[in-house]
């Protein structure tokens, strides 16, 4: 027997579906009219095509945002809607409580999830705190040059603002290792002027 196509047809229907309202509300720019519009449209649909319809615009928050809404309220552990649900309020300013409780809850779902992690290390409101959450990333994944990068850079700001020796001996640790793994001629350069910058030297 031929397995059926109805979902990935559903599926389809309804991305095309969701493009037609994307289309009129650039047309329109009525964010409440796309609104009302996303959540009648949430309702009607499944899951999985709600998740499909959403990833096609996780760039765009204010369709992804209401999209995702309900996905996470549908799947509570779904680390992967968490994390993006968690992108689409921090683009739009909705503050770092609301975006870390996400990201947190992204965390214990699916602690390999480097993103949730990220969101969690980024939404620290305090510099010093900031610092101890990135190290903890660098840390948990050794690879994530990322991770080392917002590290060296917030270590810097710290050692800048409050004239902490740890800090700033932790931003060059974290400069020199980014150096030593950089493949890119911009990255190179990038690296050395903060490391001048902080050396109080010049390239």
């Amino acid at each position: 027997m031929m397995p059926s196509s109805t979902g990935n047809e559903d599926r389809a229907g309804l991305r095309s579906t969701v493009d037609a309202i994307v289309q009129e509300y650039h047309q329109r720019g009525d964010v409440a009219h796309l609104l009302a519009q996303l959540a009648s449209l949430a309702v009607a649909s499944s899951t999985g095509e709600l998740t499909a319809a959403a990833e096609r615009y996780r760039e765009m928050h204010e369709v992804a945002g209401p999209l995702y809404e309900v996905v996470v309220e549908r799947e509570p552990g779904n680390a992967r809607a968490l994390v993006a649900l968690a992108n689409a309020y921090w683009l739009t300013g909705r503050g770092p409580d609301v975006v870390g409780d996400l990201a947190s809850r992204a965390i214990a779902a699916d602690p390999s999830n480097r993103a949730a992690w990220h969101l969690w290390a980024l939404t620290e409101p305090s510099p010093r705190g900031r610092v101890q959450r990135w190290q903890q990333v660098a840390a948990r994944f050794a690879d994530d040059q990322l991770a080392r990068a917002n590290l060296a850079d917030n270590a810097a700001a710290l050692a800048g603002a409050e004239d902490d020796p740890v800090a700033l001996k932790l931003a060059i640790a974290t400069y020199e290792s980014l150096l030593s793994a950089a493949s890119h001629p911009e990255q190179v350069v990038a690296v050395q002027k903060a490391l001048s910058a902080l050396r109080g030297t010049s390239v």
